[in-house]
């Protein structure tokens, strides 16, 4: 079905409007016109984002926590044409005629719409309002399906009745919501494209756990009850409601996911045993387009993983440095760190006491980076940020952490969230780092600052780079360690160390599954001998790839750039080198790719000379 863009339409009536006198005016205006209507027209398109982000509902198109996202394949393609559309109309505009904000808004938008756009050329999985185009639509780790229930359940506001009927005008549209996934998902499986085999077991896991609880037990209810009792909602309507919600789940909800449930089951007995996306058809190609969107590189498949290995060398000789240091003297580097990840003094109970302890740690260790943050960074985020555990229904296959941005006003927290489904995968030793990237002074620094800036538009407060956005959160744990968090703690930077080869053997890794033809058992096997990391951790990690083929390249790659420019600029400005006024021309302009931070950083040291 082919969908018919009225950006075309738009561009047109304004070049209608031209002269010759106020092209300068025209080109501006003509600008703002396209992306404020791709805006819309994405936002319609994700009204969970919306609630997610808190959009005024003036910008998102209307009301939206009454609406869910439609996966149909006709409006998928429909926003991916109109994402296009933009691109397009965006690229035609003539940057002599624009102000040099403008000229720089222009490109990132365009970048922007380009990601939402996806591979033209690869018709199977969905848009992801953060990765961007991903091959399955549903799989163990992220889509709708599980998604869309989160939202909902951490991020969904519930402060009056109204708040509270939107909500289960949700419930009581998953049926549909569910249909349409479930639609796109067979057919994505009749153009030869559908969710390896070894990634059944744990989607399956997900469901059973989805729908293991009772309905009144059911996170949709509990988080909704809680929601409840804190707004100014009577208690007699208060009840009401919570039992409508519990029939909405049992009636519309459960059936929904058995159906999907059943589904995965039956794809099984055609899913490939191949595991990377060169198996799927067209998916050779598709990984180029990964590496270009998520990895933000020109480089080869081949190249990255050769830079990938270089990286693992170097950082293993650093580690060893320290283990011998330390006393560790017998084995490979990988065999050391299983050994003192055993050690007791490293772990936290297996309990839900200790589960408490470590959040309270976690907490401890945002406070310490706050306090000191002053002192290389001009900009502070005025936005909260909370520890979280991960859900258990998802913990399964989740990864080891992850963050939640802050709502759009600052009202709500961004949220820091950790995988505690295995106590002894988450060492004392390996949970700063944790915390200096998935907090602060990384994704919560560069998202809130993001997100704060108001004169960008809601495209780019939400921009989704992903080298950018990764590669600044592993150069937060550099900064941490220059910042003195590790001082007096050489077992804790080992752990930043192993956190970094981790990082660097996602090169080695997600090359090796998706052009090198590396099987999940081969991948896993070099992950863990190499790092030494949880095997519990490393099979969820090597999954989570196969998932999202070249989303693990973005954090080494953007790293390395980030570090790179930093050594250029005190090159060559010496004396007159400012890290907080250098922290200020990365985070400051918002995300984007690096060959636009690349440029502004070298405009910077131009200036200062």
């Amino acid at each position: 079905m082919k969908i018919k863009s009225t950006l075309p339409l738009l561009v047109s009536l304004l070049c209608v409007a031209c002269s010759p006198e106020s092209e300068q005016v025209i080109a501006n205006q003509h600008l703002s016109a396209v992306v404020d209507k791709s805006t819309v027209t994405f936002v319609e398109q994700q009204p969970t984002l919306s609630t997610m982000l808190a959009i005024e509902p003036a910008k998102a198109g209307g009301t939206y926590n009454d609406r869910l996202p439609n996966y149909s394949i006709a409006s998928m393609q429909n926003l991916q044409s109109e994402m296009r559309y933009g691109a397009i109309a965006l690229h035609k505009i003539d940057d002599k005629l624009l102000s040099k904000d403008n000229v720089l808004h222009k490109k990132v938008v365009t970048e922007i719409l380009n990601y939402y756009a996806g591979d033209a050329d690869f018709g199977a999985g969905y848009i992801d309002t953060w990765a961007g185009h991903l091959p399955y639509i549903i799989n163990q780790i992220s889509g709708p399906l599980i998604d869309v229930p989160k939202v909902m359940q951490e991020q969904q506001a519930v402060v009056n009745q109204q708040d509270a009927r939107d909500y289960l005008a949700r419930l009581s549209n998953f049926d549909g919501f569910v249909v349409n996934v479930l639609n796109k998902y067979q057919d994505d499986l009749k153009s030869g494209v559908v969710l390896p085999k070894n990634l059944h077991v744990k989607t399956l896991a997900f469901f059973d756990s989805f729908l293991a609880a009772a309905p009144a037990e059911h996170g949709l209810v509990t988080s909704f009850k809680r929601k409840l009792q804190d707004s100014n909602i009577d208690e007699a309507t208060q009840q009401t409601m919570l039992n409508k919600a519990v029939e909405l789940v049992e009636s519309m909800v459960y059936p929904a996911y058995q159906r999907a449930r059943a589904t995965v089951v039956a794809s099984e007995t055609v899913a490939s045993t191949d595991d990377g996306i060169w198996a799927q058809v067209g998916g050779e190609k598709f990984y180029l387009h990964a590496i270009q969107y998520l990895g933000d590189s020109t480089l080869s498949a081949d190249a990255i993983h050769e830079l990938g290995l270089s990286e693992v060398e170097r950082i293993s000789q650093e580690m060893d440095s320290i283990l011998k240091a330390n006393g560790f003297n017998e084995g490979s580097v990988g065999e050391r760190m299983v050994a003192l990840a055993k050690e007791p003094q490293f772990l936290y109970a297996d309990s839900d006491e200790g589960r408490q302890v470590l959040l309270a740690d976690l907490n401890l260790q945002v406070k310490a980076v706050m306090a000191k943050a002053p002192q290389f960074y001009h900009t502070i985020p005025t936005q909260q940020v909370e520890v979280k555990r991960i859900p258990q229904v998802s913990e399964a296959g989740e990864a080891g952490g992850f963050y939640s941005p802050p709502s759009l006003d600052g009202k709500r927290s961004g949220i820091y969230w950790i995988n505690l489904r295995d106590m002894n995968a988450v060492p004392k030793f390996s949970l700063k780092t944790l915390t200096y990237h998935e907090a602060v002074p990384g994704h919560h620094f560069q998202i809130a600052i993001n997100m704060a800036q108001q004169d960008i538009g809601l495209l780019r407060q939400n921009a989704p780079f992903n080298a950018y956005v990764e590669g600044w959160a592993l150069y937060s744990e550099l900064i941490a360690k220059e910042m003195g968090m590790y001082d007096n703690d050489p077992i804790g930077d080992l752990g930043r160390l192993q956190a970094e080869l981790y990082r660097a053997v996602r090169l080695v890794v997600d090359t090796g599954l998706h052009r090198k033809k590396w099987s999940r058992e081969q991948a896993i096997a070099y992950f863990h001998t190499t790092t030494g990391t949880s095997m519990t951790d490393v099979v969820a990690e090597v999954e989570r790839y196969m998932a999202w083929p070249g989303q693990a390249l973005g954090y080494k790659l953007g790293m390395l750039q980030f570090v790179e420019l930093r050594k250029l600029a005190q090159n060559e400005l010496a004396d007159k080198f400012d890290i907080k006024t250098f922290h200020d021309v990365l985070l400051l302009p918002g995300a984007r790719p690096m060959s636009i931070v690349r440029s502004d950083v070298m405009a910077w040291i131009a200036s200062q000379k």
